[in-house]
């Protein structure tokens, strides 16, 4: 039977996927009066952040396609983003963040309890030590990021 953290990482990602509907290249480019990244900053940094979450830190690799750390870790802005690095179409991201839930479901599906030594302690102070953790932690993650790519949304269509 599949863990029901699967089904929720899915209808979460399903959710954000769902707000990238209407936004045009130019929108996920703009930044709205007030903050310091876009749309498609925040899409960028949800696939890096799992990415992080789901195999870093279990001693896995990660599918990073060239310049993303550079361009969605945290703390990266689309504003000092370095002019070599090629800036993905929102279909480039829809296609990979379509494509992570199931590659993490099915490297991570068995091993949901695994020990991570050390454990990590996020920006936000919460320790996690096992995939089951911080992909339950990361529903919280992009979960926010969803909220900021739907107000920025509505504060662009104005």
């Amino acid at each position: 039977m599949e863990h029901f953290l699967f089904k929720q990482m899915a209808f979460v990602r399903s959710q954000t996927l769902k707000t990238m509907e209407g936004v045009t290249e130019e929108i996920a480019d703009r930044i709205p009066e007030g903050f310091r990244n876009t749309i498609r900053w925040n899409l960028g940094h949800i696939y890096v952040v799992l990415e992080r979450f789901s195999f870093q830190y279990i001693g896995l690799p990660q599918h990073l396609p060239n310049g993303f750390n550079e361009q969605f870790e945290y703390g990266t802005s689309p504003t000092k983003k370095p002019d070599n690095i090629p800036v993905p179409t929102l279909r480039e991201l829809e296609i990979l963040l379509v494509g992570q839930q199931e590659r993490i479901r099915k490297v991570l599906g068995h091993r949901l309890q695994e020990k991570i030594v050390p454990p990590y302690t996020t920006s936000s102070g919460m320790t996690l030590e096992t995939p089951e953790q911080f992909l339950s932690f990361s529903l919280y993650h992009e979960g926010m990021h969803l909220s900021v790519i739907k107000l920025y949304k509505a504060l662009l269509s104005r």
